[in-house]
């Protein structure tokens, strides 16, 4: 039994110039890199997210675009896996509960993109599970959003749906905390 990385939606879409511009995104993939460089150090399985918006109307992720991409920083190796999705949970529709199962896998470590919409749902999906997460807080990204009129900042988003997974779904720490797996 081993932990494994799970990299969810890190895409062009959400860095500058993208289509869905997230709040400060390259700190973010910065950190998340750092905790990949350690998994593929230590040989430990890596799964990759992605996200192809088939929905109507989409506006970002939409198929065989650049915005589409996983960013070239964290690009797939041979041997990692690849899960493409269409919907925020990385468990709906995919085969992520199979790889997690054929590689033995006890724990996730989650880096990714959006906190309040995909990160989020695949880790309470995970908790569904019985998968225990590490949540590697400053590895993730979100942006500010729209409630009742009232611009709610990315900070006090970010902030929010951490502490709501804290504890009962995911222990959150930070890229510096991650010890060798």
């Amino acid at each position: 039994m081993s932990k494994a990385l799970l990299l969810i939606d890190i895409q062009n879409d959400y860095f500058e110039g993208g289509k869905s511009e997230l709040f400060e995104p390259e700190k973010a993939l910065g950190a998340a890199e750092k905790v990949l460089d350690m998994f593929r150090e230590n040989g430990l399985p890596v799964i990759h997210v992605q996200h192809i918006n088939t929905r109507e109307g989409a506006t970002f992720f939409l198929p065989n675009t650049d915005g589409a991409k996983i960013h070239e920083r964290l690009t797939p190796h041979d041997g990692e896996s690849v899960i493409v999705k269409h919907a925020p949970n990385s468990f709906f529709d995919t085969n992520l509960n199979g790889i997690i199962t054929d590689k033995q896998v006890s724990e996730l470590v989650v880096c990714g993109m959006m906190t309040h919409m995909c990160v989020d749902t695949t880790v309470r999906a995970a908790k569904d599970y019985g998968i225990p997460v590490t949540l590697v807080h400053d590895a993730c990204a979100t942006k500010d959003l729209l409630f009742n009129g009232e611009k709610l900042s990315a900070n006090v988003i970010q902030k929010a749906y951490l502490a709501g997974l804290n504890g009962m779904f995911a222990k959150i720490i930070a890229a510096s905390e991650l010890r060798k797996p």
